[in-house]
């Protein structure tokens, strides 16, 4: 064990989980109408609660478990057989677990802002828990833990290269997220304004900081290259929200505060595939790209495809995603064969795991609430609560 890699991962740790708690929630809780930010909250809390019990039982295991190339079965179902001496590298097996943990959680996390507004909370706890299970799972065990798309398997020697989740966490996220957008349909009320961009601002903030244990702990040490990563995260981030804010003032003659912070989270999203392979000026490319394409994203699944993927979730974090892992190949530190391939075969895992689980969970639980419930808002509807004492 290596006591310093040991305290990074720690507070890397704290860090990840700080992503969704709190600053996912306030991102996405400020970006919907005031009389369903709670359901967004509650949204958040309970995944993060119920991967966390998941993640422990049976989601460990079948990422990092030692089964074959595709799945890593049922061995280390409850942490059985690793004490406090067991490592994982120069790790506690046991903090190794817990950092990916925080990513289990973040992950079904993120398709949250697909569904707000309008999905049942039982769907959303039984999609999440099987969605995590069933497709974020044996996809981190396919290209972190060892599986058919790692170093030596399918693509050769090299492998994949996906430093901090851009297939494994943004894609398959994304993807899950327009799926679900479609099989919902568009809310009845789609051009209300984020009712708090206050809120906006501070959970982009909360994920930016987040973002530096996100892909500075992907590293799994304390050295330079945990420095590098966290490094070209920051300048992706503050590139990308300038491009943002850039494009958007010259479309449509003003820049938004919400706009900004969109470019922040497109520009995290986009360099977190390639944070542990390239230097400042490769991530000042990506994000300044990231800034553009992600907000032209938007505008197709929004307005030409007509897709109520609410918070945007597939354009921001399945298209930063899903460049920034090309990217590693276009700057020489990845090759396209394997870059492409793992895209093309997470992607279609993906859309063929989500529409199967989605039409199983909607059989068994309401996929959407009535409309008395849609139009009066889901935290009094549904959780009993109100966030203010007059919400719209």
């Amino acid at each position: 064990m290596n006591g310093a890699d040991t305290a990074w991962i720690i507070v890397a740790t704290a860090l990840v989980l700080f992503m969704t708690l709190p600053g996912l929630a306030l991102f996405y809780g400020g970006l919907v109408r005031a009389r369903n930010v709670l359901s967004v909250f509650m949204h958040c809390y309970a995944i993060a609660c119920l991967m966390s019990v998941l993640w422990l039982g049976l989601g460990y295991s079948i990422a990092f478990g030692d089964g074959n190339a595709y799945w890593g079965g049922l061995g280390k179902m409850f942490l059985m057989g690793v004490g406090t001496d067991d490592l994982s590298g120069t790790l506690p097996e046991v903090l190794f677990f817990a950092f990916q943990m925080t990513f289990a959680i973040i992950t079904p996390a993120l398709i949250v802002g697909a569904y707000v507004e309008r999905v049942g909370f039982g769907f959303v706890l039984l999609f999440s828990a099987l969605w995590m299970l069933l497709c974020y799972a044996p996809v981190v065990h396919w290209v972190w833990g060892g599986g058919f798309l790692a170093d030596g398997g399918s693509f050769g020697e090299t492998g994949v290269r996906d430093f901090a989740g851009g297939i494994v966490v943004h894609e398959t996220a994304g993807i899950a997220a327009l799926i679900i957008a479609v099989f919902l349909g568009p809310r009845k009320n789609r051009v209300t304004p984020p009712h708090n961009p206050g809120y906006v601002m501070l959970g982009a903030a909360m994920l930016w900081v987040g973002w530096f244990g996100f892909n500075g702990g992907s590293q799994l040490a304390a050295d330079g290259g945990a420095a590098m990563a966290l490094t070209v995260t920051h300048i992706s981030a503050a590139t990308a929200s300038l491009t943002w804010a850039l494009w958007e003032k010259v479309k449509f003659g003003k820049a938004s505060l919400v706009g900004m912070v969109t470019g922040t989270i497109a520009g995290l999203a986009s360099i977190t595939p390639a944070s542990g392979f390239v230097g400042p000026i490769e991530a000042l490319i990506i994000g300044a790209i990231a800034g553009v394409l992600c907000q032209e994203a938007v505008n197709l699944i929004r307005n030409m495809l007509k897709i109520d993927d609410t918070l945007d979730v597939f354009a921001v974090h399945g298209v930063g995603g899903i460049f920034g892992t090309i990217m590693i190949a276009a700057f020489g530190a990845g090759s396209f064969a394997a870059q492409l391939g793992s895209l093309a075969i997470v992607g279609v895992f993906s859309v063929v795991v989500t529409v199967v689980l989605v039409l199983v969970v909607k059989a068994i639980t309401p996929l959407r609430v009535d409309a008395e419930t849609e139009n009066s808002g889901l935290d009094i509807m549904v959780h009993g609560e109100r966030a203010y004492d007059h919400a719209s």
